[in-house]
């Protein structure tokens, strides 16, 4: 184990060259008073070099605590280290606390009066010695801070999971506490709790709508779903971190749709979409690194910690970023994986505790696992499961009498397995990076294009918030 954690010459050297060349534009952008986003891309090879050093490094002493799991897709079924995605988790939380005097010291030093009233602003030609001065911006540095809160809270929620195992019913509603301190700022900061009505519905309901506390209540909702369906999407290697690298991906796309010179500059959005990549260029970073070691033949687990904090990513630049309606078109996968999971969820068809493809040691491919019925189904339960057999939905075994005694468990890995037969973890794997890919385009060509069929505009049009 000691030598399979050191790191080899090749990757000592790159990652030493990744840091060097990070530092070098951090501490220039620092000397020339801002460039917060390049800083922020320095940022990304930084992460990556201190996460994965740090997975390799630390993946004995997590063993030796006790921290590991069996992957059970594997014939002799080793025992690898568990809760990694707490490593990256660490990391990236201190780089949010690094990065703060990158995108804020201009604002809060270079280009005040360094205190008093830096609420007021000051006209050019007040301004004395050539020093421009401006608005301290108050609210993105809060939400800023209250994005990092929320994160390190549900951090700790998931270091608890992966420590005591806690029950789904005890943890399911947590994020939502985490959730506060954003939607505090976003009470504050912004307000905005009307949403825009369909062109064909306007006529009845008027232009907007007002939700008030509604939507609130609909952005916690978010905030419970976004880490738990992660957490749901599980099961084989790679799986949970390149779904979230895929949807981070493509919200660095969306955020960048409102940049210039792709949009007018200034548009009203482009700060909150900047804010938005602040917070997710260290996470594809720290992502990316676990995904390293995290892919097929994994040599850590991400543990429940990876998939809340993960999650939680992208809850909170989807809920201060101000485009959380956005964020749920990349998430087709999961709302899928959690209403097609739902009659399991809610005990209306046996759940067993883990759910994840059934892995043959004879063939060494995965098939979709199983519910065995020990007792006949009711029969709104048994006129269901046929009814999904005959959509291919789910696979039932009969027995002589036609009794069903086994129904494959609800889950789009089983039904994939379902759809397409067995497969290598591996190929398997790709497989959902291909779907998750495809619905989150899919998605933004819905936000962006087929939107207009229903609406007036797209909000990336100037002088316009939707």
């Amino acid at each position: 184990m000691s030598t399979s954690s050191a790191l080899s010459r090749t990757e000592k050297w790159s990652l030493l060259a990744l840091v060097g060349a990070g530092v070098s534009i951090l501490y220039a952008t620092f000397q020339d008073d801002g460039a917060p986003l390049m800083a922020s891309i320095a940022m990304v090879g930084i992460v990556f070099a201190a996460a994965f050093s740090l997975i390799k490094w630390l993946g004995p002493v997590f063993l030796k605590a006790g921290l590991k799991g069996k992957d059970m897709a594997k014939p002799r079924r080793p025992e690898i280290p568990e809760t990694m995605g707490a490593v990256c988790a660490v990391v990236y939380l201190m780089a949010l606390i690094i990065f703060i005097p990158f995108a804020f010291y201009k604002d809060i030093v270079a280009a005040t009066s360094g205190g008093g009233n830096r609420d007021v602003v000051i006209e050019t030609q007040h301004v004395e010695n050539g020093r421009y001065l401006h608005r301290f911006p108050h609210g993105k540095l809060a939400s800023y801070l209250s994005g990092l809160l929320s994160l390190q809270s549900v951090v700790i929620l998931g270091i608890g999971d992966d420590l005591f195992d806690i029950r789904w019913r005890h943890k399911v509603l947590i994020p939502a506490f985490s959730s506060i301190p954003m939607l505090i700022v976003y009470f504050v900061d912004f307000g905005v709790t009307q949403v825009v009505v369909p062109v064909p519905l306007q006529p009845y309901l008027g232009d907007v709508v007002e939700l008030g506390w509604l939507y609130y209540m609909y952005m916690a909702a978010v905030a419970i779903f976004c880490p738990n369906s992660i957490n749901m999407l599980a099961g084989i290697n790679g799986i949970e971190v390149a779904q979230s690298l895929v949807i981070a991906v493509q919200l660095l796309f969306n955020d960048a749709m409102y940049l210039a010179p792709v949009t007018p500059y200034p548009h009203p959005a482009t700060d909150s979409h900047l804010l938005s990549i602040y917070f997710l260029l260290p996470f594809i970073g720290v992502s990316a690194a676990l995904l390293c070691h995290n892919w097929y033949p994994s040599k850590v687990f991400v543990g429940d910690t990876y998939c809340y904090f993960a999650g939680m990513v992208f809850a909170v630049v989807g809920i201060l970023g101000h485009f959380s309606k956005t964020l749920l078109l990349l998430f087709i996968p999961q709302i899928f994986n959690f209403l097609y999971s739902t009659p399991q969820l809610f005990k209306l068809i046996p759940c067993p505790r883990h759910r994840l493809p059934k892995f043959s040691a004879s063939t060494g491919l995965l098939d979709a696992s199983v519910t065995e019925w020990t007792e006949p189904p009711s029969p709104l339960v048994d006129a269901g499961l046929r009814l999904l057999h005959t959509l291919k939905l789910v696979r039932v075994i009969e027995d002589e009498s036609g009794r069903i005694t086994e129904s494959s468990n609800l889950t789009i890995l089983n039904l994939w397995l379902v759809w397409m037969g067995p497969m290598r973890e591996d190929q398997l794997a790709w497989h959902m990076v291909a779907v998750q890919t495809f619905c989150g385009m899919l998605g933004l060509f819905v936000r962006h294009r087929l939107a207009l069929l229903v609406f007036h505009h797209d909000n990336r049009e100037f002088g316009f918030i939707a």
